[in-house]
């Protein structure tokens, strides 16, 4: 199997486990929190910040299409768009600087930024940006630790290549 070849394989496996992890709930007193972007940022890591932003575009309009696009299928095209740019910045922080700052970074991005960058749309207010961050925060900090500590747990495998799992990553 040639090298991008297994690349797309990879990446369709992380989409699928999107749409997978969207179904992994964990409760928590604001809302469920769902782990469908761990994939995506831990493809993010695997392959390089380009496909992993396309697993999280690909496997945030999925999982959002199962739901019927409860805020639209514009909101929701945006919503996969910055959900590209969180795990692409992650995954270039972690090749400039290690894994605990581009987490913050991720967190952060997809934590605040993410709402932040709605409540300049006019459905979208700073009630909206109050009421969504702490979950977003929560959410994004529980599926980003979760790809970070899989993500370090296969480095160490005989499964990692020189330059990372599977001979992709930093």
């Amino acid at each position: 199997m040639n090298s991008k070849t297994k690349r797309l394989v990879i990446m369709g496996m992380f989409i699928a486990l999107s749409f997978v992890g969207a179904y992994i709930k964990i409760p928590s007193p604001i809302q469920s929190i769902a782990l469908d972007s761990m994939p995506a940022y831990l493809g993010g890591l695997v392959l390089g910040g380009l496909p992993g932003g396309v697993i999280a575009f690909i496997g945030h309009m999925l999982t959002s299409a199962n739901t019927g696009f409860p805020l639209s299928l514009p909101v929701h095209l945006i919503i996969g768009v910055m959900m590209f740019i969180s795990v692409y910045a992650y995954s270039i922080t972690y090749k400039w600087t290690n894994i605990f700052v581009a987490s913050a970074v991720g967190i952060i991005l997809n934590g605040a930024g993410a709402p932040i960058a709605l409540t300049l749309l006019p459905q979208f207010g700073g009630g909206f940006f109050a009421g969504i961050a702490p979950f977003l925060l929560l959410a994004s900090a529980i599926n980003i630790i979760f790809a970070a500590a899989v993500f370090k747990s296969l480095e160490k495998t005989s499964l990692a290549g020189k330059r990372g799992f599977g001979g992709y990553g930093k």
